[in-house]
């Protein structure tokens, strides 16, 4: 999705988004930072004693993945 198709409605924009990441794979320009993000995610989990490595990976990569909706 590119920045004139966005509606400003963010249900709709997430579910185009990663419709789109799913459909395109490694090739959507989303994919990347939204996994890296998510790696740092758990990486953060792993070491920090009271958040798990799931909640980690979940964090970074739906913070990552909002701020590609809204930047």
């Amino acid at each position: 999705m590119t920045e004139t198709e966005k509606t400003g409605d963010f249900i709709r924009d997430a579910r185009e988004e990663l419709a789109d990441m799913i459909r395109d794979g490694m090739k959507h320009p989303s994919t990347r930072p939204v996994l890296t993000w998510g790696a740092l995610g758990a990486v953060v989990g792993a070491v920090l004693p009271v958040v798990t490595l799931p909640l980690g990976l979940a964090a970074g990569a739906g913070y990552k993945f909002y701020k590609r909706i809204r930047p």
